[in-house]
């Protein structure tokens, strides 16, 4: 289990989330909802350790998972990523298996054949040896993908992974994330508009600095619940048109 007791940040005296606890079981796929500025990537990083917290405790498996990275994959943002870094298809996937075996090790058959199927199952292992930025938007985010999946990892935490992509890698990425969890992993993935998504999802958690709700989509998308953290009254998707968007 995954568990998140009253994690804090604070950028210079500037509330970034305020006292959030939470805990996801094995096999759960939670999505991570809120407006811009919400705390959403401050608390995915906030629970790796990629930027401090004032306080609170994160563990997963009742061991703090800043000790356990391993078991980890997670993929930001891609305005995060340098997408002019002369790098291949094929070597951005690779890193996944390099973290596991040491830099200073070269990759064996079997770490080959774990790259070689992730690329096949985003369907990019076409473009193994294009450069990433030579990639279009939703080509970019398929290859993250295929190295979350190369990594092994038993939690995934994706930030934005819908942004700027094409249908089909949205309906890759939403496949894959059905795989992973009926492979009991955990997935967490934040993002400012789920669409027609929403009803895919076993729970949600609703976020504007601090946890306003968590529950099934029906549970939290309530007009009452989206004013509280969009300071105005919003409809519910799940009672309006589903490609009304409003996650902005």
């Amino acid at each position: 289990m995954l568990e998140v007791q009253h994690l804090a940040v604070n950028y210079r005296g500037v509330l970034g989330l305020d006292d959030v606890s939470f805990a996801i079981k094995p096999g759960q796929l939670v999505g991570i909802i809120g407006p811009n500025g919400a705390g959403k990537s401050t608390m995915l990083k906030a629970m790796l350790g990629l930027i401090p917290a004032d306080h609170g405790v994160v563990r997963y498996c009742t061991c703090p998972l800043h000790q356990q990275l391993e078991k980890v994959a997670y993929v930001p943002q891609r305005s995060q990523i340098d997408w002019d870094y002369p790098i291949s298809v094929w070597n951005v996937v690779m890193m996944a298996r390099t973290r596991q075996l040491g830099w200073f090790r070269s990759p064996g058959r079997a770490a080959q054949e774990i790259v070689k199927a992730a690329l096949e199952r985003v369907e990019m292992w076409h473009l193994k040896h294009r450069r990433i930025g030579e990639l279009s938007g939703g080509q970019q985010q398929r290859v993250f993908l295929a190295r979350a999946l190369a990594q092994q990892a038993d939690l995934f935490l994706f930030d934005e992974p819908f942004t700027g992509v094409d249908k089909k890698t949205e309906a890759i990425i939403l496949e894959i994330f059905g795989e992973l969890r009926s492979q009991g992993k955990i997935l967490l993935v934040s993002s400012h508009d789920w669409g027609q998504t929403l009803m895919e999802l076993d729970r949600l958690l609703l976020l504007n600095q601090r946890l306003i709700a968590d529950g099934t989509p029906q549970q939290v998308m309530t007009p009452e619940n989206l004013h509280q953290a969009y300071g105005k009254p919003l409809q519910s998707p799940l009672h309006h048109d589903l490609e009304t968007t409003f996650f902005c």
